[in-house]
């Protein structure tokens, strides 16, 4: 828990320096007075930090709060295991997300304690979540004795700041990127994922989760999303091909997406001068089949264009899919004549779930080897839906379904973004209040 060594300079100039807190939790006069202190002296110890420091800076504070040891993890691109940010002195390993007390903290978003005897240490294992995207998770141990129940909502509150600074440090390095990763992801992937917004957002009555499969492969899906007075903005975007000149058309078509959202264009006026952009830029006759939708978060009505891509699923009641069919366009710069871009729509009911995708995750095969399909991947969805399980852990789930049991790894870009409407999933996302 101590900073850094040699190597390269010291993350702050008080670190290896007594916290100015004692270290005893029982010194407190309040838990607020507590917390208030613990988070003010991490901020001020971060201003001048670069992202490879944060992880001691956030150890070496714990200390203040009487912690023996703090371990960080973060998820890895495949949502299958948590793996440790490298701290001097910890011995920290790579924890699986299923058959661990720590993946279940993640997985639950829940603060958990394993079974101790009062002689030994206490360890706690809290969920990091910025708003509602699970980041990993925090490992504290304290010293034998220390009560749990006093130490509960100051290490949430801990956990909530460490992940604020990882999304905000982030962007100034690649520590956390580097640390997600298993492999090396092509030039593709790389421009996919940094045109990628967040993959997990919730609001009242809104709970999304988006999904880029292969993580280190993905060349030519792509998706976006923006939450502006009172509507949800969405798109999900297939280019012809794959590799890096597909992922180039794909990023060429979310910027032409963003402009046109961005200048107020409705949903017809979007498609047209998307379709434009492509083929003026792009005469090669390449093109992407797009789908983009509008949804009144107030009222539930959702409103979209299919430019030549698969349509939507909708379940309803957590146990009927069916498909949200309409009239397609043409996909996105082709240079042909043919029908006119309409709108379809449909009234969202409370509880509602709607799925966006793209065909590769319908090619995708399930453990029998047949291709899973709209059937399959209907199914899937309402049995997740019925088992309660809010938007990012369905997805989660859904990967872990499709992914794993590819032989030779997808034949094709799998992409999908899951919207939930007044299903109330999105308190399940919160970190847990403790009181």
């Amino acid at each position: 828990m101590t900073a850094p060594g040699a190597g390269g300079p010291p993350p702050d100039p008080n670190a290896g320096q007594p916290p100015r807190r004692p270290t005893s939790p029982e010194l407190a006069s309040s838990d607020d007075e507590r917390v208030v202190e613990l988070l003010s002296e991490l901020l001020r110890r971060t201003h001048l930090s670069a992202p490879s420091d944060l992880a001691a800076i956030v150890a070496d504070q714990a200390r203040s709060i009487g912690a023996c040891q703090l371990d960080l993890y973060l998820v890895n691109y495949e949502l299958d295991a948590l793996v440790a940010l490298p701290i001097a002195g910890s011995q920290a390993e790579t924890l699986s997300v299923t058959g661990t007390i720590a993946g279940r903290a993640f997985r639950a978003t829940t603060i958990l304690r394993p079974p101790h005897a009062d002689d030994s240490p206490l360890r706690l294992w809290v969920p990091l979540i910025d708003g509602t995207e699970r980041l990993g998770v925090m490992g504290v141990t304290f010293p034998a004795g220390s009560a749990a129940d006093p130490l509960l909502a100051v290490c949430e509150r801990y956990a909530h700041m460490f992940s604020l600074l990882i999304v905000t440090k982030g962007a100034f390095g690649d520590t956390f990127v580097k640390t997600r990763r298993r492999r090396s992801m092509t030039i593709a992937s790389e421009l996919a994922w940094s045109l990628a917004p967040p993959l997990v957002f919730a609001t009242d009555g809104l709970a999304l989760a988006g999904m880029l499969e292969p993580a280190y492969d993905n060349g030519g899906d792509a998706l976006d999303y923006a939450v502006d007075d009172g509507v949800l903005h969405l798109a999900v975007f297939d280019a012809m091909g794959h590799g890096l000149a597909a992922a180039g058309v794909a990023a060429f078509a979310i910027a032409a997406y963003r402009h046109s959202r961005r200048d107020g264009l409705d949903l017809v006026q979007t498609r047209d001068a998307m379709h434009d952009a492509v083929a003026d830029q792009f005469p090669d006759e390449r093109y992407v089949t797009a789908v983009i939708a509008q949804l009144e978060l107030r009222t539930g009505r959702l409103s979209w264009i299919s430019a030549g891509h698969p349509p939507p699923l909708v379940i309803r009641n957590g146990r009927t899919a069916r498909v949200l069919s309409a009239a397609p366009c043409l996909p996105l710069g082709v240079p042909l004549d043919g029908p006119p871009a309409r709108v379809a729509r449909e009234m969202l009911e409370p509880g509602d779930l709607v799925l966006f995708y793209t065909d590769g995750l319908t090619e995708a095969r399930g453990h029998d080897g047949r291709p899973f399909a709209t059937d399959g991947l209907s199914a899937f969805i309402e049995r997740e839906a019925s088992g309660g399980h809010p938007a990012p852990e369905t997805l989660r789930r859904l990967r872990q379904t499709i992914v794993g049991v590819q032989p030779d790894g997808l034949s094709d870009d799998a992409t999908a973004l899951l919207v939930e409407w007044n299903r109330g999933s999105e308190d399940a996302m919160l970190p847990p209040t403790v009181d």
